[in-house]
This record gives structure tokens, C-alpha cells and sequence, in this order.
């Protein structure tokens, strides 16, 4: 069973991350049949390096993106046949898989086209004309000798490739010989079939042939065998009677001329939603899918995209999709465990929903262990107790409650940890503002949100004092713009807090008619900034502000119903 990865939202925080690791292990230990991976979105930051240093923790794995792939439905255990085989092994391998599209790659892997049933009859169906065109065979002699399961008295050059042409000796000798010199066949080029007359067997044999093909498994005489040595010409036994041998014959025609090398080759990286439309409209059963090499990695199949996704997740510290791992809406989401508001994707099943008010997803986990009568090893708890200290600002948030209050008591003794010094260790590891770029630090913590017409995004930034805000404020500000443009959003603002004195400064860039009734004090320093003493919460005290000042715009028709 494929392994189900524990992940928080993109642009990852402490939280996010530390409840991913505690998680993975607690699931882990209680469904042991089933691996469990913490896994990530974006990049670390300093701080969480620095948690993850200090309890000496790996960071999660990276999955940047879920989104489903041509490689995760198709077909890799890859039935192929070379070019140099026979229709009649094509249609052998099509028969016994089966199957209704053969790739055809070379020895070493390269992917050369395919061979359908329909693409092989055309083939091997006589092609209307005079004789020499419907008794040509492309083939060799051994692959002949190998159709038809034949005994080789002698062979001349057999594995060259060639045109030959199919005569079967069933008249008199003085009417065949008429054939022989009267139907433009080169006689070098002719295979005869042929009974136990040794009359014909003679005159083909002088008259150098390419081969004779004694049918039936009829004996051919020491002489006969003598003279085809004599006069270099191949001589072989069938097993099969003439007709079925003639058919066989054409059957050993080598593929390479029914190979269809039109490739319409897929690239095993491609998403499903982008390769699914071109193979709906196109008649073709299947597509190869080949590596960057061009050697064959796979098929896919019109019913392979009916498959359902093999990637399964469990989201922590989030339910919106809008701040998932791309992809996260096109595989099975197994769990959620979260701590903010409910915007919860549709699921096709019932899942295991986790949803609590508490200041911290790592406090939900925290609880988990206690509730099994568990508890975390010395390293988990130390994760576990970093991520309630981050989220809550060591307790001092508006957003702790109790619970929090009382897990983190118990994780710092079972960890060996004091909480204040672990705090300053994890608040003075690090400037966000000083140790990415502008960019950088509006993605560092960004969230995405709808609020019914509206669009915007929060970033949120903790650091100690507004000095480094301060000091870079003109290319933040840019940033911020810059984001509100591309993504076409009514409000893009970035909250920076100040750890020591709970207070925040707020740079908005947006719709004038929004910004013109934020009612939070103008900022002293920069414009289109906000003084708001107090406010240290996203999810609990700036997201509720917002959503009662849309109300308000919308009630007094300011702002779209």
C-alpha cells in the first residue's frame, strides 16, 4: 500500500511543520501497517531549522506538488518487441497479453513506434495487384525457418533481410518452368514450396533459387540435399502442409514495416488534467511514454486515466484548499487536523475531520498521544512543544487556551526542555525580514482567502522590534504590490508583530474603498501602513475584523454582495 504523507500548508511555518513530524509518528505507532511520512510544501525558514536542530529531527520531506502524473496511472511493467521480430511473434504477444498496442523499442530501450492487430492485418493482407506484389514477403530465411518450426537441410546467408517472393510448385514440371521464366519473379528472390516431387526439387534447385521449401515434413533424398550445396540454395523442411506453410511465410514478415511511427510520445512528468482532453479526441487505444532518454518508460491507456489517484495525504494546520500543496484537490485526503476556521474541501468518502479552537495544531497532536496513552519520545515532544511555542507566541497569543497551556506543561517535561528558553532560542534564531527577500518574505507565511466576490492574502511575519520592517519597508511595499497585480487580489497585506511587545504593524495595498475604513490607526513612519497595538492573531483577531468590515462595505453597498 502506497505510504500516506503527513503535510501542512504552503509556505510552510513551525507549526505546520513540527505537527506534521509528531503526527507521522503517533500514526505510525498506532496503524504500524501503514508508513506514514511528514512531508512539506516550500522551503524551512530559520526557525524551524532551528527546532529541527535542536531535537535533532530531519526535515520533512519536500512535495511540492501532488498534482496526478502520467507516470502515477501508467502502465510500467511494459510488454515490447523488437523491430527485427516477426508479425507472426507480434501478433503472438497481442494474443497471449492481451493486449491492443505493442511498443516497439530497440535492444537497448529506445522507443521506436507501435504495432496494433488492426495495423498488422493491413500488412499482411495481400496487397491488390498483379502476383509479384501479392507474393512478396519483407522477411529473412531464419525468420521463416522460425514461423514455421522448420528443419534446416542448408541455408545460405539466412539472416539477411529481403524481399522474397512465395511460388508453390503444384503443376507439371514443363508448365512451372514456364512460370519460373514467364512472371518477372528474379529467381533469386524466389522461395517455392513444394511436395516430395523431386522433378521441381531439381529445377528449382539448378535453376538457383533462393530457397525450396519442402512441405508436409516429407524426406528429401541424400541427392537433392547434395545438389542444393552444390548450387548454394536453401533448403528447408516444413512440418505444415503448403497452404499452411504459404500463410506462415507471409505471417514471418519482419514488423518493421508495420510499425507505426507516428509517435505521439507523453512525457511520464505530464498532469493527467492536460494529457486527458488530447487522449479523448484521439483514436488511438493507447500513447507511449517515454524518459528524457526517448527508451520506453511506460503506456497509458484510455482506461488508465479512469484509475484513481495512489497519492494520499493527511492535512495538518490547514482545510482550505486555496493554501493546500497543489494537486491536494485530485488525490484522496485521508484526515485533516486543524485549529482554523472550517473551509474544508469536498471529500468522495467520509474522513476523519479534527477541528479544534486551540492556539495550535501541535496542541491537537499533543492531545492525541494522551488520549491513546502515549507518550511522545524525548525528541517528539521537544517538536511538538517548539510548534505550540511558535504558534502561540509562547502562550502570550489571544489565541491560547488552556489545553494549550496545560499539553505544552506536559511535552516540556517529557522533552526535558524549559519553555522560556526554548522561546528566545526559537524567536532570536533569525530575521525573516533580513534573511529572504522581499518576495521571499511575503511568501514566507502567506495565506490565501475568499471572502464571497473578494480575493486577498495575509502574510504574517514575527520579529523582534520593527527595526528590519523599518529599514526595508520601500521594497516590502513593492513586493506586497506586486503580489496584489499578479494574482488579481482586492487586498494583499502583510502583518508584521513584534514578539517582545505583542504589538503589529499592518501594510495593505489595495482597493481604496477597503483600505479608506480599516479603522486601525495610520502609521507614523510609511504610508499605507497600520498601527494595530494588541493584535498578534491572524486566524483569531485580524481574519474576524476583516470579514465584519466586508459585511459592513457590503451592507452599505461599498463593496459587491
Amino acid at each position: 500500500m502506497p505510504a500516506i504523507h503527513i503535510i501542512g500548508h504552503r509556505n510552510p511555518d513551525a507549526d505546520s511543520i513540527c505537527s506534521a513530524i509528531g503526527y507521522a509518528r503517533l500514526k505510525n505507532i498506532l496503524a504500524p501497517q501503514t508508513t506514514h511520512i511528514p512531508a512539506r510544501c516550500g522551503n524551512t525558514n530559520a526557525r524551524i531549522d532551528t527546532i529541527l536542530e535542536r531535537f535533532r529531527q530531519p526535515a520533512p520531506l519536500h512535495l511540492p506538488d501532488v498534482t496526478p502524473r502520467v507516470r502515477d496511472v501508467m502502465t510500467t511493467r511494459v510488454i515490447s518487441i523488437t523491430p527485427g521480430a516477426t508479425c507472426a511473434e507480434a501478433l503472438e504477444m497481442i494474443e497471449k497479453n492481451n493486449i491492443r498496442v505493442l511498443p516497439v523499442a530497440e535492444t537497448g530501450g529506445r522507443l521506436l513506434g507501435s504495432v496494433s492487430v488492426f495495423q498488422l492485418g493491413a500488412h499482411l493482407a495481400p496487397a491488390p495487384g498483379g502476383p509479384p506484389a501479392m507474393r512478396r514477403v519483407k522477411t529473412s530465411l531464419a525468420c521463416v525457418i522460425r514461423a514455421l518450426g522448420a528443419t534446416t537441410l542448408h541455408t545460405e546467408d539466412p539472416d539477411r533481410p529481403e524481399d522474397l517472393y512465395v511460388r508453390v510448385g503444384a503443376m507439371s514440371l514443363p508448365s512451372f518452368e514456364r512460370t519460373l521464366d514467364g512472371d518477372g519473379i528474379p529467381l533469386a528472390q524466389s522461395v517455392v514450396l513444394v511436395g516430395d516431387r523431386e522433378d521441381i526439387q531439381r529445377l528449382c534447385i539448378r535453376r538457383r533459387v533462393r530457397a525450396l521449401i519442402v512441405s508436409g515434413g516429407l524426406p528429401v533424398s541424400p541427392e537433392i540435399a547434395a545438389l542444393a550445396r552444390e548450387h548454394a540454395v536453401s533448403l528447408i523442411v516444413s512440418p505444415r502442409d503448403t497452404a499452411t506453410t504459404a500463410w506462415l511465410i507471409r505471417y514471418a514478415a519482419l514488423l518493421d514495416g508495420a510499425i507505426d511511427r507516428d509517435l505521439r510520445v507523453l512525457d511520464g512528468d505530464q498532469r493527467l488534467d492536460e494529457v486527458r482532453p488530447r487522449l479523448a479526441a484521439s483514436p488511438r487505444a493507447a500513447h507511449m511514454v517515454a524518459d528524457a532518454n526517448g527508451n520506453l518508460a511506460g503506456i497509458l491507456s484510455k482506461t488508465d486515466l479512469l484509475k484513481p489517484s495512489k497519492t494520499r495525504l493527511i492535512l495538518v494546520d490547514h482545510n482550505e484548499l486555496a493554501q493546500a500543496v497543489p494537486g491536494a484537490g485530485s488525490v484522496h485526503i485521508e484526515e485533516i487536523i486543524d485549529h482554523h476556521r472550517l473551509a474544508t474541501p469536498p471529500t468522495a468518502r467520509p474522513i476523519l475531520f479534527i477541528n479544534e479552537p486551540v492556539g495550535s495544531t501541535c496542541t491537537i497532536i499533543a492531545g492525541l498521544y494522551r488520549n491513546h496513552h502515549l507518550e511522545p519520545e524525548p525528541a517528539i515532544a521537544g517538536v511538538l512543544m517548539s510548534g505550540i511555542i511558535a504558534d502561540t507566541l509562547n502562550l502570550a497569543s489571544p489565541t491560547t487556551t488552556q489545553k494549550d497551556t496545560v499539553l505544552l506543561d506536559w511535552l516540556a517535561r517529557l522533552a526535558g526542555a524549559d519553555p522560556a528558553r526554548l522561546a528566545a532560542r526559537i524567536f532570536s534564531s533569525g530575521s525573516i525580514i533580513l534573511a529572504n527577500s522581499p518576495e521571499g518574505v511575503i511568501g514566507a507565511d502567506l495565506k490565501r482567502y475568499t471572502d464571497g466576490s473578494l480575493r486577498y492574502a495575509v502574510s504574517q511575519v514575527e520579529e523582534l522590534g520593527f527595526r528590519n520592517f523599518n529599514a526595508r519597508f520601500a521594497p516590502l511595499a513593492a513586493a506586497l504590490e506586486k503580489l496584489r497585480a499578479d494574482e488579481n487580489l482586492n487586498l494583499a497585506l502583510l502583518l508584521v508583530t513584534d514578539i517582545n511587545t505583542q504589538n503589529s504593524l499592518l501594510l495593505a495595498r489595495g482597493d481604496p474603498a477597503i483600505l479608506s475604513h480599516i479603522h486601525y490607526p495610520p502609521g507614523a513612519e510609511h504610508p499605507g501602513t497600520f498601527e494595530a497595538p494588541g493584535i498578534v492573531s491572524r486566524k483569531k483577531q485580524l481574519i474576524p475584523y476583516l470579514t465584519t468590515l466586508f459585511q459592513q462595505l457590503r451592507a452599505e453597498g461599498r463593496l459587491p454582495a
